[in-house]
């Protein structure tokens, strides 16, 4: 890796280029999980009122919020991905990432709080 290339990966938008592909495996990774559980309402209800039951507690609150961050912050940092697309390029993108990851946070403490 040349000074270049690491000048680069410190930049703003690459950061958010990392964020929005591991926001993505999180959620892909989450998807299979939550199609299962979703399954027990056939398959096994008295198993997933066990799991509902479960997700009272405080942690599972906290993934929560995680998750709404997550979709969040995915969401919004497609979108300013998409911005180019549609839109004339300019200088502030970078200030678009962080406008789209202080949304995502805020979103998701607004769910957080809902929640508790």
């Amino acid at each position: 890796m040349t000074a270049r290339d690491a000048i680069n990966r410190a930049h703003p938008l690459w950061v958010a280029f990392i964020v929005h592909r591991l926001s993505g495996l999180a959620l892909a990774l989450f998807l299979p999980l939550h199609f299962w559980i979703l399954s027990l309402a056939m398959t096994d209800p008295a198993r997933l009122d066990g799991l509902l039951g479960f997700t009272e507690r405080g942690i599972v609150k906290t993934a929560e919020f995680g998750l709404v961050f997550l979709l969040a912050i995915h969401m919004f940092g497609g979108l300013r991905l998409m911005a180019p697309e549609f839109l004339p390029w300019r200088a502030p993108h970078k200030t678009l990432a962080a406008a789209a990851a202080a949304v995502s946070f805020l979103l998701a403490c607004l769910f957080l709080m809902r929640a508790l």
